[in-house]
């Protein structure tokens, strides 16, 4: 006789059920990681100032020093979380945020892009000369040979004047990006040497040529880019691209559970469905509801009011920022970016790239191609951050986009772009820019200096690269 034993089936562990919601909804777990630093730098600086105020009650031996741990006493003291500040980190963001959505290509494909700085610088100063010192009077053409050609201006204020500046500034990006990538790819030399030459030549090229020079003010349409009173949308704007944000969430939700279905892959739960749309669309609706509170300055309210013939009542008026132009050219970016790097051959031939340069040469990819058109899309990037850039100042100055090629390569690393090539996310990088401006921001509101500025920044970065190097060990 023959005995038979039969094995227990296996279970698998329990989980809890925050474990299962992120399973079920398929919520990348660095994305909740940055989300949840992010949170808690934006809670940490408003609430400092009073928890200070705590601390020197105390050490003065203040009456009632506990009663200022109260919730609303310490909400009250804090300036970071109000919709003025808010508004104001949304706005200071576009400019890193949409350089940092070309560096995580040029990250991907295991290059990096030190020039990005003072290609803004350089495209900025060009768009500046063109806007104020060319198209308004014109100029002379001094030819080899034959006379002198003048070329007539169009006039202050032509309603040309800030497209032909664009797209000058755009060409100019593009240009240098794609003299970047020649080199790198055509020549051979490594990119971190070509564009540290390019950080220096671009900015000296931009002192030159204005001879040191700042160029101001500039067209005023063009001005309206930057952001300001005049450079949003509005309550009414505002509330249309609510509707149109929680739109495109429900159908991009719809059309991939169609997707999943026809090539039978496995579908998320109905409830996970559900709560993907109303996090997504309660994301874009309290964004909406922020800039919407956040209201113009008096003196703005009157100038338009006499403008316009209205009669401001005796309690104020009150008109609303909504989104800045600025922050939706980045989502723009981020949008275009997105589907650029994840619906398209160009996308999965640079995630190619970075995972195995060789056998993507080898499977048929023109590499040299691929990273001449990488580096042009990063300089035609940073040409539209140096139209948003100058815009906001009004001007063109020789300081514009220093530093910011740090600034932007930060935002790509702590965004979970990995240096080693391979891995990155459009979304992750413009996340990463806002966690670095909520920093600076937080930073200059409780007055630290800037050498405690560049001590911080310097810290987080290096610990970004530290976490994604442990990531990356662990997912092995």
């Amino acid at each position: 006789m023959t005995q038979t034993s039969t094995n227990p089936p296996v279970q698998e562990p329990s989980v809890g059920p925050f474990a299962r919601f992120l399973r079920a909804t398929e919520i990348d777990t660095r994305l909740l990681g940055m989300v949840g630093a992010l949170v808690a730098i934006w809670v940490g600086f408003h609430f400092y100032p009073g928890l200070r105020g705590f601390v020197e009650a105390l050490r003065t031996g203040q009456d009632g020093a506990f009663a200022l741990l109260s919730p609303a006493t310490l909400w009250d003291a804090g300036a970071f979380l109000t919709p003025r500040n808010l508004w104001n980190l949304s706005v200071q963001t576009a400019s890193v945020g949409i350089m940092a959505c070309g560096m995580v290509l040029v990250i991907i494909t295991r290059h990096i892009d030190l020039s990005v700085g003072s290609v803004l610088g350089f495209a900025a100063m060009v768009m500046g000369i063109v806007q104020v010192w060319i198209l308004p009077d014109g100029f002379a053409l001094n030819l080899p040979f034959g006379p002198q050609v003048s070329v007539p201006g169009i006039g202050f204020g032509h309603p040309l004047i800030w497209v032909i500046t664009g797209i000058a500034g755009l060409a100019v990006g593009t240009a240098v990006g794609a003299f970047h990538g020649w080199l790198v790819a055509y020549r051979g030399i490594p990119a971190f040497i070509v564009t540290l030459g390019g950080l220096l030549v671009w900015r000296g090229s931009a002192f030159l040529l204005a001879r040191g020079e700042t160029i101001s003010p500039v067209d005023s349409t063009f001005a309206l880019l930057g952001g300001g009173p005049y450079g949003s949308v509005g309550a009414t704007g505002s509330w249309i691209v609510c509707g149109l944000a929680c739109a495109g969430i429900l159908w991009l939700l719809v059309s991939g559970r169609r997707a999943r279905q026809s090539h039978d892959f496995p579908m998320r739960p109905m409830w996970a469905e559900v709560s993907l749309a109303a996090l997504g669309c309660g994301l874009v609706l309290g964004a909406t509801l922020i800039v919407n509170a956040y209201p113009w300055p008096k003196g703005i309210v009157q100038q338009y009011a006499t403008a316009n013939g209205i009669t401001v009542p005796e309690e104020g008026m009150f008109v609303s920022h909504g989104f800045a132009i600025p922050v939706l050219i980045l989502v723009g970016v981020g949008l275009v970016m997105t589907i650029l790097m994840t619906r398209t051959r160009f996308g999965r031939y640079v995630y190619a790239i970075g995972g195995n340069p060789d056998a993507a040469e080898l499977s048929g990819i023109n590499t040299r191609r691929m990273v001449v058109k990488i580096f042009a899309l990063m300089g035609f990037l940073a040409g539209l951050s140096a139209i948003v850039a100058s815009a906001r100042l009004n001007s063109a100055t020789n300081s514009l986009g220093e530093l910011d090629e740090l600034y932007v390569i930060a935002a790509a690393v702590i965004g979970g772009t990995s240096l080693a090539g391979g891995i990155g996310t459009i979304y992750g990088a413009i996340l990463g820019a806002l966690v670095m401006q909520s920093l600076k921001t937080g930073m200059v509101l409780i007055g630290f200096d800037a050498a405690v500025q560049n001590i911080v920044v310097g810290m987080v970065l290096v610990l970004a690269v530290y976490v994604d190097i442990v990531y990356r060990k662990r997912s092995k």
